[in-house]
């Protein structure tokens, strides 16, 4: 296998963008080694710019849950950007494709598209502040909801505590107004609650973790997390915008029976485009400008290209079994089990649906501190062993692998032979 191209690709962009990507997650810092500059894709796989084909487990991070360039993703593009790619001004299109999400989400009475998953975070959260007059808000250490300021917070010393600035630029001030928890400790955060409710505008959480590798929240501590917030007029926000329409038609809320007062939603519902939407209970969007006294704006929101592509991608998306590609992501699972247990490698595979990680820990790993206690090293080992036998995993240890429709039961031999 030879990647000469991707080097030299590589070496130009970084003339033009830091670290040469556009995205520090593309990068390959935590394995080694140079990213790899992509030239197409088509179901499961990827080319690379020398021409390396591969299985891939990153698409797009989640985004493609039926392959990369649909067909009926990539024909409803065609038609729509041939009408036009941008008006600035409402189409039919996006009352289709929120009625279609409104219906599948019933707690999204009312939404608004926006062109990314920090903005739709970002904008939540200012929404919970605008509507409930209070200014601190409270996430869960490992979580992302995006690069806007407020969300840039990591844990300080204690089990919670005020936040301190995880990015340079994040002023210690902001800081201030961002409490930390540790996911799936539901004392810590009644404390924290309990002592600060009078303050609190919202708490936003990854109703399933997928952004310190996957985690899944203990069976009542989304409950807990709901009750405690609705008996302080607390807004929460489920950042759905990987779990959305990843396990079934519709959020992971309605599995687990909880109810948010607004949800982020981002990935799927673009098909590959760069769309995403906030939503929830009427009263609260209400204060969205320019129904209400909230500001939040932009140029591409409801892009009718990238609306096109949402529509087409859940139309198709209603149709598939659910369950065929949690047994499949399983079957995968258990292999790489088997497989790593022959070798005496100690590793942990958290799963939910067709998202996975591969921690090499013992375990068990249930927030980001014994996430953290996955041997990095060994990941970077694995990941070039496996892009050597073409396949493509996430260049780092804290993210999802995600299975999509078009995976097949061959896809899944494959890569466990690329581990034998």
């Amino acid at each position: 296998m030879t990647l000469e191209c991707s080097r030299k690709l590589y070496r130009e962009a970084c003339r033009y963008f830091p670290g040469g990507v556009n995205s520090p997650v593309r990068a390959f810092g935590a394995v080694g080694g140079n990213p790899l500059f992509i030239k197409k894709g088509a179901g499961a796989r990827i080319t690379d710019a020398d021409g390396n084909t591969y299985i891939d487990y990153v698409m797009s991070w989640g985004a493609l849950i039926l392959g990369h360039a649909a067909p009926e993703v990539v024909a409803a593009v065609r038609k729509a950007v041939g009408l036009g790619s941008s008006f600035g001004a409402p189409t039919q299109a996006e009352s289709e494709l929120a009625q279609v999400i409104s219906k599948a989400i019933p707690s999204m009475e009312r939404l608004r598209f926006v062109s990314s998953g920090t903005e739709a975070a970002m904008s939540a959260i200012r929404l919970s502040r605008g509507f409930t007059g209070r200014d601190k808000i409270i996430k869960f250490d490992g979580c992302y909801h995006g690069h806007a300021d407020s969300l840039l917070v990591k844990a300080g010393s204690g089990a919670a505590t005020q936040g301190i600035p995880g990015s340079a630029g994040v002023t210690a001030s902001l800081s201030r107004d961002t409490m930390v928890c540790p996911y799936n400790d539901i004392d810590t955060f009644r404390k924290v609650v309990i002592k600060n409710a009078a303050s609190i505008a919202c708490v936003i959480i990854e109703p399933v973790a997928a952004n310190m590798g996957v985690v899944t929240p203990d069976a009542a501590f989304l409950k807990e997390v709901r009750d405690l917030t609705a008996r302080h007029g607390i807004v929460l926000i489920f950042d759905e915008v990987i779990t959305g329409f990843r396990f079934h038609f519709g959020g992971v809320q309605t599995l687990q029976k909880i109810t948010p007062d607004l949800t982020c939603l981002g990935k799927i519902i673009g098909g590959g485009l760069p769309i995403a939407a906030y939503g929830g209970k009427k009263e609260i969007m209400a204060c969205i400008a320019p129904s209400g006294p909230v500001y939040q704006a932009g140029t591409l929101c409801g892009n009718p290209v990238a609306v096109a592509a949402g529509l087409a991608m859940l139309k198709v998306l209603k149709t598939k079994n659910f369950a065929a590609l949690d047994q499949r992501t399983e079957r995968l699972c258990q292999g790489l089990k088997e497989r790593f247990s022959r070798r005496k490698i100690n590793i942990t595979i958290n799963r939910c649906g067709s998202l996975f990680t591969v921690f090499f820990t013992p375990g068990p790993v249930t927030d980001f501190t014994t996430a953290k206690a996955s041997d990095t090293t060994r990941y970077a080992a694995y990941f070039h062993t496996m892009l050597k036998a073409g396949i493509n995993l996430p260049p780092s240890q804290f993210e999802a692998q995600f299975v999509s429709f078009s995976h097949t039961d061959k896809d899944i031999a494959a890569t466990l032979r690329g581990l034998a």
